[in-house]
């Protein structure tokens, strides 16, 4: 049987009087490729920040590759988890080289500083890199990238210390269709890969979910509305409770679609 690799037991999160998750119980199983599905300030991004070990809760208890949380060294616990966030791109130095963003991923650092790396770090840079669409970027700045570039980059650096975890925040925000349509397939081609590192991707839209992914958990307001095997969760009751407004539900070679009901 599959271990767990988060498991979470009434966890809340709460900032300023406000409950930004609430009574929130979960397991994410070792292979299995996970969504997050919410409107805006469902507490999608807090939830991964939770899982990502950057967020400690307010109530409950989060145990992250088998580490408890307030009991365990988070800084040892950051470098097995990749992450891949607009948080993060906001944080990179200017002038910064993509390769040395990917690079600096191994010691779960920004900038390139005096650090050495071995032609295996290299390699398994580029390689990243080359199976992203990205290799013709590698001597390019990071803030000279288009969104859909710095979305597939950082997916290369979450990769880089091979994580036992990959948690991607909304991936394909800000892109065009073709950009969106490329990224969703290439997260679908890595989800399928049997070697690829247990998977949570938080995106608004149901049309933005791989073909691939497994199993799919839906917030509102900081509660689960529901949670399960994606064509179990993804039906028209779920999502119309979800987003608040009635929906319907299809699904077409692999990829689904909701839209208002009329």
């Amino acid at each position: 049987m599959a271990g767990e690799v988060l498991r979470l037991r009434g966890v809340g999160v709460k900032r300023g009087g406000s409950d930004l998750l609430r009574d929130v119980t979960w397991t994410v199983n070792e292979g299995d490729r996970w969504v997050i599905v919410g409107p805006n300030g469902a507490g999608k991004t807090t939830l991964l920040q939770v899982a990502a070990a950057l967020l400690h809760p307010s109530a409950g208890r989060v145990e992250i590759l088998e580490e408890e949380i307030g009991r365990t060294d988070v800084f040892e616990l950051r470098p097995r988890i990749g992450i891949a966030s607009a948080a993060v791109a906001e944080r990179v130095p200017a002038g910064e080289k993509v390769i040395d963003l990917v690079l600096t991923a191994s010691y779960a650092i920004l900038g390139r500083w005096r650090e050495e790396y071995d032609s295996t770090d290299l390699g398994r840079a580029v390689a990243l890199l080359e199976a992203l669409g990205c290799a013709d970027l590698i001597k390019r700045d990071f803030d000279t990238l288009s969104e859909g570039e710095r979305k597939r980059v950082q997916i290369a650096r979450a990769l880089m210390p091979d994580p036992e975890l990959l948690l991607l925040d909304e991936p394909a925000a800000g892109l065009d269709v073709g950009g969106r349509e490329d990224l969703v397939d290439r997260i679908g081609r890595l989800a399928e890969d049997p070697d690829a590192p247990t998977t949570v991707m938080v995106t608004h839209h149901v049309e933005e979910v791989p073909d691939g992914f497994t199993h799919a958990l839906l917030l509102r307001r900081g509660e689960v509305v529901a949670q399960g095997k994606v064509d179990e969760v993804f039906t028209r009751e779920h999502l119309t409770a979800c987003f608040g407004v009635p929906l319907t539900v299809d699904r077409q070679n692999g990829r689904w679609y909701a839209r208002v009901a009329r």
